[in-house]
């Protein structure tokens, strides 16, 4: 439980940074308008902070960091929740700068984000997948008294 914890502690510090270099960043820059900047610190938030939060709560009942998938869930989830947030922030750096990237780059970003979403998924899919079985498993416990 404690391992949920300290990685939603460390979302929420990533969460709350990213949400002020938005605000200064577009501020100094003299940007008034919502760019890619503005979804870090919400997405970091919760799917980061509140996520692992929640996590730690099934972990005390569920006990799912025992399951063998668990470790795919946490590689898949992590990486890709970081991806994301990477891309979010090139994306948002590059629409304050107002800079003219190549159609190349752009559709590598975007390929970029498209398998950062794709992990989080599997990740996300993964951990339902966990869940459904612990639960499985704790009314056949249930059942047997």
């Amino acid at each position: 439980m404690n391992r949920y914890i300290k990685t939603a502690i460390y979302y929420a510090i990533l969460g709350l940074a990213t949400g002020v270099f938005y605000r200064e960043f577009t501020k100094f820059n003299g940007v008034d308008g919502e760019t890619s900047l503005a979804f870090i610190h919400v997405h970091t938030l919760i799917l980061g902070m509140i996520f692992f939060l929640i996590l730690s709560l099934f972990e005390d009942k569920f006990h799912i960091s025992t399951f063998k998938s668990f470790k795919v869930f946490n590689i898949f989830y992590n990486v890709g929740l970081m991806t994301t947030i990477g891309i979010f922030l090139v994306r948002g750096i590059t629409e304050v700068l107002e800079s003219n990237i190549s159609r190349g780059l752009d559709k590598a970003l975007s390929g970029i984000a498209g398998l950062g979403h794709i992990s989080l998924s599997i990740g996300l899919i993964t951990m339902l997948l966990i869940l459904n079985k612990a639960s499985k498993k704790l009314n056949n416990q249930t059942q047997k008294i």
